[in-house]
């Protein structure tokens, strides 16, 4: 019985150790905010929704994944940053990695003013890719990893819905140049390897509609 209960009660101290370890320290969203308003403004919105095709909206992504990519946008040790971007690389030169998850927690919660799909004669091809894909020539289904509404999957998948079709073919063909190398076991290069420009268009103006 003694054993019983001393084993009962090292599962529930682990249980309690494991739960306390996944909440983690709650993020500064007030100082996030104010970062927001000083530095990320000006070209993302200090709510994230970005005025500007080319800067990508922020409000409703994923935290995990926007904390990815302010760490990849800063170099390590000396080493090269993983996503190469002179901008961004200024921009997050002087924020910790605490910084980085305040403002990545700030922007998820902000709500996303969406885009919409704006080219009725793309609107079938980009359909067809982002629902199909085409195998014949190794280009997966966009929602087998995004989701049928775009919503992604943290960390590795970005919420693509609503955002900038200019910003998002930017990415593709960025990805397709090698110039944006930050993926995963190099899934988005070789995707985009094998994707047109009108495909790469059309994909990107049908994501922007998405909800």
């Amino acid at each position: 019985m003694i054993k019983r209960s001393l084993l009962l009660s090292l599962l529930l101290a682990t249980a309690a150790v494991q739960a306390q370890d996944k909440s983690g320290p709650q993020p500064d969203l007030a100082k996030a905010k104010q970062t927001a308003e000083q530095v990320c403004g000006a070209c993302h919105g200090a709510d994230g929704n970005s005025q500007i095709p080319t800067n990508p909206k922020l409000a409703g992504q994923h935290s995990e994944y926007l904390f990815k990519q302010l760490k990849n946008f800063k170099s390590d040790g000396g080493k090269p940053a993983e996503r190469a971007n002179p901008v961004m690389g200024g921009m997050v030169a002087a924020l910790s990695e605490d910084d980085m998850k305040n403002l990545a927690a700030h922007f998820a919660s902000q709500q996303l003013k969406g885009e919409s799909a704006k080219s009725k004669t793309s609107i079938e091809l980009g359909q067809k890719i982002w629902r199909a894909g085409d195998l014949k020539r190794g280009i997966p289904a966009c929602a087998a990893c995004h989701g049928p509404a775009g919503a992604g999957l943290p960390a590795q998948y970005p919420r693509l819905s609503g955002q900038f079709a200019d910003y998002t073919e930017a990415q593709l063909k960025a990805f397709r140049a090698g110039e944006r190398a930050n993926d995963p076991a190099k899934m988005m290069r070789t995707i985009a390897l094998k994707m047109t420009d009108p495909e790469i268009k059309a994909v990107a103006d049908y994501a922007a509609g998405l909800r």
